[in-house]
């Protein structure tokens, strides 16, 4: 048991289920991309993990890159405004861009980056997200590639975070309510 593990109500999805979901992804990403001039953009810090373990189980040629938006405090709740404290090193005109996220929340990030990026010319571009938190939404946004659907619990570990913390959880985990109140 490690320090931050005392902070966890319950493990939502762990480290076995989160590999071969990654797997999954990855073989359904390959299909759909093959013979593409495919870019992966994890959305950091929260894509992290995701973005490390599913561009490794993606079978392809593939570019990276990175991008660092925030629509979040140190609270838990969305603040609506978006905005880019890293933007892309890449031109992204004619490539088929894949957005990689940790959670889908509010759909208010991913939202503006979506109508953003799409203004730079891509031959197409979608999102990969590993968790959709449908109870949340605000905005709706399309989502290729989904790893699971959760419902309105407040998760860490594996990339996500609470005010910086339990990110190098190799697991995913409800934080208890104590933690964040």
């Amino acid at each position: 048991m490690t320090v931050q593990d005392k902070d966890i109500k319950e493990i939502l999805c762990s480290e076995e289920q989160l590999k071969a979901k990654m797997q999954e992804l990855g073989v359904a990403i390959t299909r759909d991309y093959a013979g593409k001039d495919l870019l992966m953009v994890s959305i950091l810090k929260g894509s992290i993990m995701v973005m490390a373990d599913l561009m490794r189980a993606v079978d392809l040629p593939l570019e990276i890159d990175f991008m660092n938006v925030s629509s979040y405090g140190s609270g838990t709740e969305t603040k609506g405004a978006v905005k880019i404290l890293k933007d892309l090193d890449v031109d992204i005109k004619d490539k088929h861009v894949l957005i990689v996220e940790d959670i889908l929340d509010s759909g208010v990030t991913l939202h503006n980056l979506m109508k953003l990026l799409k203004q730079r010319g891509p031959a197409s571009i979608k999102i990969c997200t590993l968790f959709s938190k449908p109870a949340r939404r605000q905005v709706e946004v399309e989502v290729e590639y989904m790893g699971f659907e959760i419902p309105d619990a407040f998760i860490v570990g594996y990339g996500l975070d609470y005010d910086e913390k339990y990110r190098n959880l190799p697991y995913v985990g409800i934080l208890k309510e104590e933690v964040y109140q």
